[in-house]
């Protein structure tokens, strides 16, 4: 026997048979929306890879500037001792290489350690920047005099005070150079190609 008091089963409630079955049969609105929903999950899934992969190569980029630009400090430090020993070098009178043995071992023996120095610095790509007779160019090169009639272009360098040096192409130490000074009878040159 059936209670009076009790509901009818839910399910067999006439008037919401009709929604299940709208349910169950998805509209071309639905449709649209989850093709739009798969789109837009697809183009975040997308940028968040090509992120992924920028920042990847970004890191290795870093890595390996690391690992070329670690020894600039030491690099730094060695340049005085190679500065050093060319002014050892230098400091031996040609004559006293000729005629004192111990001289010219030392002196030999002084150019053995600087080639080696050098060799090293070739190797951790540190480079040794040659400008006598270019241009002066101030990201490489620091002007510390003008010599007046020196029959070169004005702004060419015609004296080195300290070589300056690279390391991958990246400036180590500016060279200290002496530049010629234009003359007084010298036209002032304008680029008109601005």
């Amino acid at each position: 026997m059936s209670d009076p008091n009790t509901k009818p089963n839910d399910s067999a409630n006439p008037t919401e048979a009709p929604a299940t079955a709208e349910a169950a049969a998805p509209s071309d609105e639905r449709v649209a929306k989850l093709e739009a929903e798969v789109s837009s999950l697809k183009d975040q899934l997308l940028r968040a890879m090509a992120e992924t992969e920028n920042t990847r190569r970004r890191a290795q980029r870093e890595r390996e500037d690391t690992a070329k630009f670690a020894v600039s400090s030491f690099a730094k430090e060695l340049l005085a001792v190679s500065d050093n020993l060319r002014r050892a070098l230098e400091a031996v009178p040609a004559e006293a290489r000729e005629t004192d043995d111990v001289m010219k071992n030392l002196a030999v023996g002084v150019e053995a350690t600087e080639r080696q120095l050098a060799a090293a610095f070739e190797r951790a790509g540190i480079r040794k920047l040659e400008p006598m007779g270019e241009p002066f160019d101030p990201n490489f090169h620091q002007v510390m005099f003008e010599i007046e009639n020196t029959g070169k272009p004005a702004g060419t360098i015609v004296q080195v005070l300290q070589a300056g040096y690279t390391i991958h192409g990246r400036l180590l130490r500016e060279a200290m150079v002496g530049v010629a000074k234009r003359g007084a009878d010298e036209p002032v040159h304008v680029d008109t190609k601005a």
